[in-house]
Protein backbone atom coordinates (compact mmCIF):
# COMPACT_ATOMS: atom_id res chain seq x y z
CA UNK A 1 0.00 0.00 0.00
CA UNK A 2 2.60 2.14 0.76
CA UNK A 3 3.73 2.48 -2.91
CA UNK A 4 0.13 3.44 -4.71
CA UNK A 5 1.21 6.72 -5.97
CA UNK A 6 -2.28 8.33 -4.77
CA UNK A 7 -1.18 7.89 -1.24
CA UNK A 8 2.03 8.91 -1.98
CA UNK A 9 0.86 12.31 -3.20
CA UNK A 10 -1.97 12.77 -0.49
CA UNK A 11 0.92 12.21 2.63
CA UNK A 12 3.21 15.09 0.56
CA UNK A 13 -0.04 16.96 -0.04
CA UNK A 14 -0.21 16.48 3.75
CA UNK A 15 3.30 18.27 4.73
CA UNK A 16 2.34 20.74 2.34
CA UNK A 17 -0.90 21.75 4.24
CA UNK A 18 1.21 21.53 7.41
CA UNK A 19 3.60 24.07 6.24
CA UNK A 20 1.08 26.48 4.86
CA UNK A 21 -0.51 26.31 8.14
CA UNK A 22 1.98 27.14 10.59
CA UNK A 23 3.07 30.43 8.30
CA UNK A 24 -0.82 31.48 8.86
CA UNK A 25 -1.21 30.17 12.27
CA UNK A 26 2.02 32.65 13.03
CA UNK A 27 0.66 35.22 10.86
CA UNK A 28 -3.19 34.54 12.74
CA UNK A 29 -0.96 35.01 15.85
CA UNK A 30 0.67 38.24 14.95
CA UNK A 31 -2.55 40.00 13.90
CA UNK A 32 -4.54 39.00 17.15
CA UNK A 33 -1.89 40.27 18.77
CA UNK A 34 -2.08 43.75 17.08
CA UNK A 35 -5.38 43.93 17.41
CA UNK A 36 -6.05 43.39 20.80
CA UNK A 37 -3.75 45.50 21.49
CA UNK A 38 -5.97 48.73 19.51
CA UNK A 39 -8.85 47.63 21.09
CA UNK A 40 -7.55 47.87 24.12
CA UNK A 41 -7.38 51.81 23.56
CA UNK A 42 -10.99 51.98 22.49
CA UNK A 43 -12.81 53.57 25.99
CA UNK A 44 -16.05 52.58 27.21
CA UNK A 45 -19.14 54.09 25.80
CA UNK A 46 -20.32 56.27 29.07
CA UNK A 47 -24.52 57.45 29.84
CA UNK A 48 -25.69 59.15 27.26
CA UNK A 49 -26.33 61.56 29.78
CA UNK A 50 -23.08 62.17 31.32
CA UNK A 51 -22.03 65.60 30.46
CA UNK A 52 -18.70 66.31 28.71
CA UNK A 53 -15.66 67.60 29.53
CA UNK A 54 -14.45 68.07 33.78
CA UNK A 55 -15.48 68.04 37.08
CA UNK A 56 -16.63 71.62 36.51
CA UNK A 57 -19.41 70.02 34.09
CA UNK A 58 -20.25 67.81 36.74
CA UNK A 59 -24.29 69.00 37.53
CA UNK A 60 -26.23 68.00 40.45
CA UNK A 61 -29.11 65.89 40.10
CA UNK A 62 -30.35 65.04 43.37
CA UNK A 63 -29.99 66.25 46.97
CA UNK A 64 -31.33 63.69 49.94
CA UNK A 65 -32.09 64.75 53.87
CA UNK A 66 -30.48 67.99 54.93
CA UNK A 67 -26.97 68.04 55.73
CA UNK A 68 -26.32 68.41 59.95
CA UNK A 69 -26.08 72.15 61.44
CA UNK A 70 -23.53 72.37 64.48
CA UNK A 71 -23.06 74.79 66.65
CA UNK A 72 -19.32 74.00 67.04
CA UNK A 73 -16.91 72.73 64.95
CA UNK A 74 -17.32 69.31 64.04
CA UNK A 75 -14.15 66.27 64.17
CA UNK A 76 -13.78 64.62 60.80
CA UNK A 77 -13.91 60.50 60.86
CA UNK A 78 -10.45 59.77 61.36
CA UNK A 79 -10.02 62.55 65.02
CA UNK A 80 -13.21 60.55 66.00
CA UNK A 81 -12.05 57.37 65.55
CA UNK A 82 -9.05 58.00 67.06
CA UNK A 83 -9.99 59.38 69.75
CA UNK A 84 -12.48 56.46 70.13
CA UNK A 85 -10.04 54.37 69.48
CA UNK A 86 -11.76 52.52 67.08
CA UNK A 87 -9.23 53.67 63.83
CA UNK A 88 -5.58 53.60 64.14
CA UNK A 89 -3.35 54.80 60.96
CA UNK A 90 -0.63 56.47 62.49
CA UNK A 91 2.52 55.23 63.60
CA UNK A 92 2.34 52.10 61.04
CA UNK A 93 5.08 53.01 58.91
CA UNK A 94 6.90 50.05 60.14
CA UNK A 95 4.16 47.70 59.82
CA UNK A 96 2.52 48.36 56.69
CA UNK A 97 3.19 51.88 55.85
CA UNK A 98 1.10 54.85 54.40
CA UNK A 99 -2.43 54.38 53.66
CA UNK A 100 -3.04 51.49 55.58
CA UNK A 101 -4.99 51.35 59.07
CA UNK A 102 -6.32 49.20 61.52
CA UNK A 103 -9.98 48.83 62.86
CA UNK A 104 -10.67 47.87 66.41
CA UNK A 105 -13.70 47.00 68.89
CA UNK A 106 -16.41 49.15 67.50
CA UNK A 107 -14.68 50.19 64.12
CA UNK A 108 -14.18 46.74 63.05
CA UNK A 109 -17.82 45.55 64.16
CA UNK A 110 -19.03 48.64 62.62
CA UNK A 111 -17.22 47.56 59.36
CA UNK A 112 -18.87 43.87 59.51
CA UNK A 113 -22.63 45.56 60.47
CA UNK A 114 -22.70 47.18 57.37
CA UNK A 115 -21.52 44.65 55.38
CA UNK A 116 -24.21 42.38 56.87
CA UNK A 117 -27.28 44.96 56.95
CA UNK A 118 -25.88 45.48 52.85
CA UNK A 119 -26.22 41.91 51.72
CA UNK A 120 -29.66 40.92 54.07
CA UNK A 121 -30.79 44.18 52.09
CA UNK A 122 -29.77 42.56 48.79
CA UNK A 123 -30.33 39.47 49.09
CA UNK A 124 -33.73 39.79 49.79
CA UNK A 125 -34.27 41.82 46.36
CA UNK A 126 -33.04 38.24 44.65
CA UNK A 127 -29.60 39.54 43.94
CA UNK A 128 -27.28 35.93 43.56
CA UNK A 129 -24.42 35.81 46.26
CA UNK A 130 -21.47 35.05 45.24
CA UNK A 131 -17.25 34.92 46.39
CA UNK A 132 -14.75 35.74 44.19
CA UNK A 133 -11.12 34.26 43.41
CA UNK A 134 -8.80 37.72 44.39
CA UNK A 135 -6.04 37.05 42.20
CA UNK A 136 -7.04 37.05 38.58
CA UNK A 137 -5.57 36.71 35.34
CA UNK A 138 -5.05 39.63 32.78
CA UNK A 139 -7.15 38.73 30.29
CA UNK A 140 -10.53 39.20 32.66
CA UNK A 141 -9.10 42.74 33.99
CA UNK A 142 -8.72 43.89 30.26
CA UNK A 143 -12.03 43.29 30.05
CA UNK A 144 -13.28 45.48 32.03
CA UNK A 145 -11.48 48.08 31.40
CA UNK A 146 -8.37 47.79 33.64
CA UNK A 147 -4.76 47.32 31.87
CA UNK A 148 -2.24 45.74 34.67
CA UNK A 149 0.40 46.19 32.34
CA UNK A 150 0.18 49.75 32.64
CA UNK A 151 2.80 51.92 33.90
CA UNK A 152 2.29 52.74 36.95
CA UNK A 153 -0.07 49.46 37.12
CA UNK A 154 -3.31 50.42 38.79
CA UNK A 155 -3.18 47.35 40.66
CA UNK A 156 -0.71 44.89 42.54
CA UNK A 157 0.86 42.54 39.99
CA UNK A 158 2.04 39.08 41.54
CA UNK A 159 5.74 38.63 41.18
CA UNK A 160 5.70 36.41 37.50
CA UNK A 161 8.53 34.61 38.61
CA UNK A 162 5.82 32.96 41.54
CA UNK A 163 2.77 33.00 39.46
CA UNK A 164 2.44 33.75 36.10
CA UNK A 165 0.10 36.52 34.68
CA UNK A 166 -2.03 37.08 38.23
CA UNK A 167 -3.03 40.23 39.85
CA UNK A 168 -5.05 41.41 43.05
CA UNK A 169 -8.42 42.33 42.32
CA UNK A 170 -9.24 46.26 43.58
CA UNK A 171 -12.86 45.11 43.09
CA UNK A 172 -14.75 41.94 42.93
CA UNK A 173 -16.75 43.48 39.64
CA UNK A 174 -13.35 41.84 38.14
CA UNK A 175 -13.75 38.27 39.18
CA UNK A 176 -17.87 38.82 38.85
CA UNK A 177 -17.47 39.48 34.74
CA UNK A 178 -14.41 36.50 34.76
CA UNK A 179 -17.46 34.62 36.23
CA UNK A 180 -19.35 35.23 32.97
CA UNK A 181 -16.23 35.55 30.65
CA UNK A 182 -17.09 33.19 27.47
CA UNK A 183 -19.76 32.17 29.25
CA UNK A 184 -23.59 31.67 27.88
CA UNK A 185 -26.86 32.84 29.60
CA UNK A 186 -30.03 31.71 28.50
CA UNK A 187 -32.23 34.68 27.89
CA UNK A 188 -34.69 33.76 30.25
CA UNK A 189 -32.52 33.85 32.63
CA UNK A 190 -32.04 37.45 32.58
CA UNK A 191 -31.23 39.82 34.29
CA UNK A 192 -28.93 38.24 36.89
CA UNK A 193 -28.29 40.31 39.67
CA UNK A 194 -25.43 39.50 41.97
CA UNK A 195 -24.10 40.92 45.15
CA UNK A 196 -20.31 40.55 46.05
CA UNK A 197 -18.31 41.13 49.22
CA UNK A 198 -14.90 41.20 48.77
CA UNK A 199 -11.59 42.60 50.18
CA UNK A 200 -9.99 45.29 47.12
CA UNK A 201 -6.44 45.81 46.45
CA UNK A 202 -5.10 49.44 45.00
CA UNK A 203 -2.31 50.24 43.67
CA UNK A 204 -3.08 53.88 45.18
CA UNK A 205 0.01 56.40 45.43
CA UNK A 206 2.09 56.18 48.08
CA UNK A 207 3.78 59.68 48.90
CA UNK A 208 2.85 60.48 52.42
CA UNK A 209 1.41 63.92 51.18
CA UNK A 210 -2.37 62.55 50.52
CA UNK A 211 -4.91 63.66 53.15
CA UNK A 212 -4.98 61.13 56.22
CA UNK A 213 -7.96 59.47 56.96
CA UNK A 214 -9.71 56.20 55.47
CA UNK A 215 -9.53 57.44 51.83
CA UNK A 216 -7.89 55.99 48.84
CA UNK A 217 -6.29 53.33 50.90
CA UNK A 218 -4.44 50.22 49.42
CA UNK A 219 -6.81 47.60 50.91
CA UNK A 220 -10.66 47.91 52.06
CA UNK A 221 -13.90 45.89 51.93
CA UNK A 222 -16.73 46.51 49.59
CA UNK A 223 -20.27 44.96 48.91
CA UNK A 224 -20.32 45.09 45.43
CA UNK A 225 -23.43 44.88 42.85
CA UNK A 226 -23.11 43.73 39.32
CA UNK A 227 -25.84 42.89 36.70
CA UNK A 228 -25.92 41.12 33.46
CA UNK A 229 -28.66 42.62 30.91
CA UNK A 230 -29.78 41.39 27.85
CA UNK A 231 -29.79 43.71 24.67
CA UNK A 232 -32.79 43.02 23.22
CA UNK A 233 -34.62 46.43 22.95
CA UNK A 234 -31.63 48.43 24.32
CA UNK A 235 -32.86 50.01 27.19
CA UNK A 236 -32.43 46.87 29.67
CA UNK A 237 -29.03 48.39 30.72
CA UNK A 238 -30.27 51.54 31.50
CA UNK A 239 -33.39 49.88 32.90
CA UNK A 240 -31.01 47.86 35.51
CA UNK A 241 -28.40 50.94 36.20
CA UNK A 242 -31.55 52.99 37.72
CA UNK A 243 -32.54 50.07 39.63
CA UNK A 244 -29.41 49.83 41.31
CA UNK A 245 -28.89 53.65 41.64
CA UNK A 246 -32.87 53.12 43.97
CA UNK A 247 -30.96 50.51 45.65
CA UNK A 248 -28.00 52.45 47.09
CA UNK A 249 -30.60 55.49 47.62
CA UNK A 250 -32.78 53.17 49.93
CA UNK A 251 -29.22 51.97 51.62
CA UNK A 252 -28.21 55.11 52.34
CA UNK A 253 -31.84 56.58 53.91
CA UNK A 254 -32.12 53.71 55.53
CA UNK A 255 -28.46 54.22 57.33
CA UNK A 256 -30.07 57.73 57.71
CA UNK A 257 -27.33 59.62 56.04
CA UNK A 258 -27.45 62.97 54.35
CA UNK A 259 -26.09 62.25 50.61
CA UNK A 260 -26.06 64.41 47.28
Amino acid sequence: LRQLPELAALRERGRSLRGQLRALEAEESDLEQRFYLGALQLPNRTHPAVPVGDESQARLLEVVGEKPVFDFKPKGHLELGEGLDIIRQRRLSHVSGHRSYYLCGAGALLQHALVTFTLQKLLSKGFLPMTVPDLLRGAVFEGCGVQPSATPSPVYNIDPARFEDLSLAGTSEVGIAGYFMDHAVQLQDLPVRVVCSSTCYRAETDTGREPWGLYRVHQFTKVEMFGVTAAERGTESEELLDEFLGLQKEIFSELGLHYR
